[in-house]
């Protein structure tokens, strides 16, 4: 019995690096959270606000996740909480349920996060972390890209000080452009004064520091508070020159405070409209996490367990769901800062969360006077560095089904929204694979000269028989290109007169399923009809083994060769001889 519930139930990776804690370590992750955490504080309160939450929600959803990850997860860098996407799809999917800002919105915010825990918790323990492959990375660069394009548009609005609305990329253009002429100018210079400072602060602040004097880790952790710097700075000159009543929206007053105990709606009826919504999120945030905690585990030789990995975002989101949150995820950003800061273990996301809760306790009343226009900023700056149009050369030069799968993931997150951009993009993705692999690359192969090796007689100088027909096909056979086999096979024989033998060199068949099955059955008695025989050659164990469960062998006109020269050494034995 305890065997199955360790089967079922994850071993608490906790366990794993708890024991090895010292001083040193202490003091990695301790630096580490003070730099995540005067960076994930003003993240937090501007990705609230894209979520169409109010600000202290950021907090709030700050705190459990972090802590639960740490208990959880098996990323021993990844920063969980808020992030850009997720936030923009949490906005997407229930602003037709409730007006933004208000309790009701709220409420359907945590119930959405409670609906995404569970399924990232249901999955981690049916160890279902393998769905996330039918998101390709085309695909996720290109709905990325699509929604840092969204989401910094829909920020403009608030830089410049207008009333816009749209779900889509060209009613957010048409609206802004329609209030164009509304546009706050005192709100416009210093939203866009902010942008051009946090983008400088992120490339030029380090090296000026640097060739002042400062050492590389300071002017660093110096460079990672320039968020925090823009807050201070706009939030005192909004005070200082009253530009509140000037028209300057600022956020007002952030309830001071802990994350409340917070409970779901238990409401079938929404849970049943937003179960497409939540899955979806959960799917995006986890890839997004997975593959952030790969790349940095594996400059350090760790790997992260991706079952465990779906438990431990569940319970962040359940955390998140329960103490006032929304829909978090692992970030990219904090997550290579955290690395980059020398955090060694998940103990730093605790001083992180901390750090957090400290805030909300004491610093929220100093945001009252912080303007919109600068959290805006903040989210443009973030969300710009996601946008990654050189993917699209990548996959032109590489693969055109890509270059197709991105383009049209792209075009579909902006134009009609990021649920229906990610549906489209794995659709295409499966679409374009169905085509693909429904036209398999069937090579007839020869013998090159004093060799045992076989290659395609299109591209070498071979020797083949006019007997014998090798084909290798190069494609694991199912039911969309089992018939494209059968015609390759009718097309040889009519093209091959002196033909009395045709062998299928399985080297590069991984699996049969029962339609491909059919035809070779097919193919076998259409030979045999003809005066000519079927062999197969180098077949794999594991399709051997199904094999041998059917009447194929029984029936077959020639023979299984362990290697395809064997063959053509008692077929065409001029050909090997020659």
């Amino acid at each position: 019995m305890t065997t199955n519930w360790r089967r079922w139930l994850p071993s608490l990776p906790l366990l794993r690096w708890g024991h090895q804690y010292n001083r040193d370590t202490l003091l990695g992750d301790g630096v580490a959270a003070l730099i995540v955490t005067i960076m994930l504080i003003p993240q937090s309160l501007a990705y609230a606000m894209l979520a169409g939450l109010p600000p202290e929600v950021g907090l709030y959803a700050s705190v459990a996740p972090l802590l639960l990850y740490a208990l959880l997860g098996t990323s021993r860098v990844l920063a969980v909480g808020p992030v850009a996407v997720v936030s923009l799809m949490t906005a997407a999917a229930i602003g037709q349920h409730a007006m933004a800002g208000t309790p009701e919105y709220w409420a359907v915010a945590i119930t959405l996060a409670f609906l995404s825990g569970a399924m990232l918790l249901l999955m981690g323990l049916l160890r279902l972390g393998f769905l996330a492959n039918f998101l390709s990375h085309p695909v996720i660069s290109g709905f990325i890209s699509a929604s840092g394009l969204l989401i910094a548009a829909s920020q403009l609005k608030t830089l410049m000080g207008v009333k816009a609305e749209g779900h889509n990329f060209l009613d957010l253009a048409r609206s802004l452009w329609s209030q164009a002429g509304q546009t706050h100018i005192l709100t416009l210079a210093m939203g866009g004064l902010t942008v051009a400072f946090l983008f400088w602060v992120r490339s030029g602040l380090k090296p000026l520091l640097v060739r002042i004097g400062l050492q590389a880790r300071t002017a660093d952790v110096i460079a990672k508070t320039g968020p925090v710097a823009a807050i201070a700075i706009t939030a005192v000159l909004t005070w200082a020159l009253h530009w509140e009543a000037q028209g300057v929206k600022i956020v007002g007053t952030v309830p001071q405070g802990l994350p409340p105990f917070t409970l779901p709606l238990f409401d079938m009826a929404l849970w049943q409209s937003l179960l497409v919504p939540a899955l979806l999120i959960s799917v995006v945030g986890f890839v997004e996490s997975v593959s952030v905690g790969q790349t940095l585990a594996a400059k350090r030789r760790q790997r992260i367990e991706p079952d465990q990995e779906l438990v431990a975002l569940g319970a962040s989101n359940l955390g998140a769901a329960f103490t006032g949150g929304f829909p978090v995820t692992g970030g990219f950003a904090r997550s290579v800062v955290n690395f980059d800061a020398g955090a060694q273990t998940p103990a730093a996301g605790v001083f992180t969360a901390i750090g957090i809760l400290l805030a909300s306790l004491f610093l929220t009343p100093a945001l009252y006077h912080l303007p919109q226009a600068t959290l805006a900023a903040t989210i443009v700056v973030a969300v710009l560095s996601l946008v990654d149009f050189s993917i699209f050369r990548k996959t032109w030069a590489w693969s055109k089904p890509d270059f197709t799968a991105v383009l049209a993931t792209l075009l579909a997150t902006l134009l009609q929204g990021v649920e229906v951009g990610l549906v489209v993009g794995v659709a295409v993705s499966l679409a374009l694979h169905l085509y693909r692999t429904s036209r398999p690359h069937i090579a007839e192969v020869g013998l090159v000269p004093g060799t045992e090796h076989f290659r395609n007689v299109l591209r070498h100088p071979v020797l083949v028989s006019p007997q014998v027909l090798s084909l290798r096909v190069d494609e694991s056979l199912y039911f969309a290109n089992s018939r494209a086999l059968e015609d390759r096979v009718n097309d040889a024989v009519a093209t091959h007169p002196a033909l009395r033998h045709v062998v299928l060199q399985c080297s590069a068949i991984n699996d049969i399923d029962a339609s491909a099955l059919e035809s070779l059955e097919a193919i076998n008695h259409r030979l045999r009809d003809a005066g000519l025989q079927l062999h197969l050659s180098e077949v794999k164990g594991p399709v051997m083994d199904r094999l041998r469960r059917t009447h194929l062998l029984q029936d077959l006109g020639g023979q299984v060769f362990l290697t395809h020269f064997q063959a053509i050494q008692e077929l065409a034995r001029e050909v090997s001889d020659a």
